[in-house]
């Protein structure tokens, strides 16, 4: 019998990859990169003078299509494998990534009445120009006692889908009524690969405010916002919304002449990146936490009910594994922060040592934070460089580095910064583990884990919990694929359910790291510091909003 495999598409913030994964192991047998030729999107419009405002972040469709169309033939060519043996395709992407469409599906920006309108084109899931949205949606929900708001840790996001919609409506609101859906860009992806645009549960639960009960908020609540946006769900918004796994629809004989995969291979519908990474960590039951480490930090969390915990990202029943509640909460920066400190902050003899040592800064810096013990440097951060998503959901909060003399050496101060994202997934973890979401093991994938061996010592110690490392620098891929895989089913080749294809498909290292006593000691004594800043600075004190305001006024 000939082996099996799917495919994996990868869509993140740059770029686009493809990885063919054996559906008998999990191996990667080929990937393929490719650059976004706009990029992100956050000067000028492309091919007109139409600057774009501060906090905005956009994109070009057609980049998407072009990682289907360059990184899936690369990937078959390199591997040599037969078309025949590829039975599904699993797509992943960064959320809430959202685009308006006409009736046919077309992104309105490439339509010509609409090109230079910026509220035609894709909204990155960066895109923070609707804040101000986003604040008044959380009044009005708060004012109405909105129970959905609960599900999300009493705050909407300006990142998600009804916010960014609303800001459509009150700047460009010719795009607005022009616009048949607002819809997820992995919706859209997939849609290009099927013909057939259908919607995710969980791009939908955690960014669009849908619920598999109740569905989306009710016609009251957005009269409320706006009496244009009464009828949105219905309208703008609709569409039924299929668990992940399901099949979305067949590869058309269009798409399959341009990748090079056979007209009706099957394709799952859509899946946010980090959530992704779940199952291919083999992660399909409660108690165990994936951690996405990466320029930011994504946790998520099985669990098998309902619970709100206070100022998480989400949960929502389907949301990552069929028949659980999915969890997420996360940091907003994480390797952020330590290439802050390596590119703006480090003096030049830690840049000459590193040269002269023939390694990069990180693993300088690394090394020597190594030989120290905790506590010994005597410093604290706060990792608020980027705002708080979890547990204060406030992207006005700033960094904090406290402790500081004339003897403090750099080594010190990257150390502390490690500690405070780690010092910042406790917060998390304890927040679950109080509202009575068990969090027991951790899981870590990602571009971090594998770079950083300090790190994860550091998070195992401050956690006081083992840690699982992914067996992949391409997890979310795999866990697409997989999805993909389901998506065929077991009759085609694949599997029925995706607990089958985890069990066949996850993987992750033999070796675990394991909590130090002697240091998960010293974290304590330090971590009841951190909460005291992180109460201090975060709920009491507002010396970091007045600065951003004096700030603000100087622009």
């Amino acid at each position: 019998m000939k082996e099996s495999y799917a495919i994996g598409v990868d869509y993140g913030t740059e770029s686009g990859r493809a990885v063919l994964v054996s559906l008998e192991n999990g191996k990667e047998i080929a990937d393929h990169v490719v650059p976004y030729p706009h990029g992100v999107i956050d000067d000028s419009l492309p091919g007109t003078n139409v600057r774009l405002e501060p906090d905005w972040a956009l994109q070009h469709p057609n980049d998407y299509v072009d990682v289907l169309e360059k990184a899936i033939p690369e990937i078959i060519q390199k591997s040599g494998i037969n078309p025949d043996q590829i039975i599904g395709i699993g797509v992943d992407f960064t959320s809430c990534t959202m685009l308006p469409v006409d009736k046919d599906g077309i992104p309105l920006c490439y339509q010509t009445e609409f090109k230079d309108n910026p509220h035609s084109w894709v909204k990155l899931w960066k895109h923070h120009a609707a804040q101000n949205k986003a604040t008044k949606l959380n009044e009005i929900a708060e004012k109405r006692g909105e129970e959905f708001l609960q599900r999300y840790g009493g705050k909407i996001s300006s990142e998600w889908m009804i916010a960014k919609i609303w800001q459509i409506y009150d700047e460009a609101n010719d795009i607005f009524v022009k616009t048949d859906r607002f819809v997820e860009a992995g919706d859209w992806v997939v849609s290009q690969l099927t013909n057939n645009l259908v919607k995710n549960s969980c791009a939908a639960g955690y960014k669009s405010i849908w619920h598999k009960q109740d569905g989306y908020p009710s016609k009251e609540f957005f009269k409320e916002l706006d009496p244009g946006l009464e009828n949105l769900a219905e309208t703008k918004l609709r569409g039924e919304v299929f668990p992940l796994g399901t099949k979305a629809g067949e590869l058309t004989e269009e798409m399959a002449s341009i990748t090079g995969l056979n007209a009706g291979t099957a394709v799952a519908v859509g899946v946010i990146d980090a959530h992704a990474s779940v199952p291919a960590m083999g992660v399909v039951e409660p108690g165990k936490m994936v951690m996405a480490m990466g320029t930011s930090i994504c946790h998520m969390l099985l669990g098998k009910e309902e619970v709100f915990v206070d100022g998480i990202s989400g949960v929502v029943e389907d949301g990552i594994i069929k028949g659980f509640y999915g969890y997420e909460a996360g940091q907003p920066a994480g390797g952020d922060i330590f290439a802050w400190y390596v590119d703006q902050a480090v003096p030049e003899y830690v840049k000459d040592a590193a040269d002269k040592a023939g390694v990069s800064i990180h693993q300088w810096l690394e090394k020597k934070a190594s030989n120290l013990k905790p506590g010994e440097s005597g410093l604290l951060a706060l990792d608020w460089w980027n705002g708080n998503r979890t547990t204060l959901v406030d992207a006005d909060l700033s960094g904090l580095l406290l402790g500081m003399t004339l003897q403090t050496k750099p080594e010190e101060i990257y150390r502390a910064l490690l500690e405070a994202a780690a010092f910042g997934t406790r917060k998390v973890v304890d927040t679950f583990h109080h509202s009575g979401v068990e969090v027991n093991e951790l899981y870590a994938c990602g571009g971090l884990p594998n770079k950083n061996k300090l790190l994860m010592q550091i998070y195992a110690d401050v956690t006081n919990r083992v840690i699982k490392i992914a067996d992949s620098n391409h997890t979310p891929a795999i866990g697409a694929a997989m999805f993909g895989a389901v998506a065929a089913g077991e009759a085609n080749g694949g599997f029925d359910h995706i607990m089958d294809a985890a069990d066949k498909m996850a993987r992750v290292k033999e070796n675990v790291i394991k909590p130090i006593p002697e240091n998960a000691a010293v974290y304590e004594k330090l971590y009841k510091e951190f909460d005291k800043l992180y109460d201090y600075f975060g709920k009491e004190n507002k010396v970091m909003k007045n600065l951003q305001a004096i700030k603000s006024t100087q622009l």
